[in-house]
């Protein structure tokens, strides 16, 4: 009984892996375009094609690098509303009940539980505001424990990336 629990847990613990600067490095050059071989990011360093290969798997395997998908740029594809919106829950209210509903709302593109007056800041894009209209009064404010919601709509953004800034490093 004791073996199997600690196979389930082993599973469960993500592999932890030690960077160094040759790894930060390669996550600062593979954050701004995935599509570099290895060859091209080795170069770039002053590693081997082989070296890394095998950090970029201990990356993946360590779960520093959590996706590789495609950025698109909303505007391109008619998603022309962009809202932040503050969420108030009931005292009482289970914050994993609503962070579950969170994540199966294909319209959320950011979650935070926060301080401050609000429970949490939620990051929505939409079509247009009437599809916002209906998110908010359909979707959002129909989860268990939702009190109020307060939106902000952007009219413009300046910045938005989800690039890390490795050692102040632009």
């Amino acid at each position: 009984m004791i073996a199997i629990n600690l196979l389930a847990l082993a599973n469960k613990v993500r592999h932890i892996y030690r960077m160094d600067t040759h790894d930060l490095q390669i996550l600062q050059l593979i954050q701004s375009d995935n599509r570099r071989s290895a060859a091209e990011i080795g170069q770039e360093i002053g590693l081997s094609v082989s070296a890394v290969s095998d950090r970029l798997r201990r990356l993946n395997a360590s779960g520093a690098i959590a996706a590789n998908r495609a950025v698109i740029d909303p505007s391109r594809v008619g998603m022309t509303a962009c809202a932040f919106i503050f969420v108030d829950l009931e005292p009482r209210a289970d914050e994993e009940v609503f962070a579950a509903a969170l994540r199966g709302f294909p319209e959320v593109q950011e979650g935070h539980h926060i301080t401050g007056p609000h429970s949490w800041l939620v990051k929505v894009r939409t079509r247009d505001t009437a599809a916002l209209q209906v998110f908010l009064t359909q979707r959002l404010k129909r989860v268990p424990g939702v009190l109020r919601t307060e939106t902000v709509i952007a009219l413009d953004t300046a910045k938005e990336t989800s690039e890390l800034a490795f050692g102040g490093q632009p």
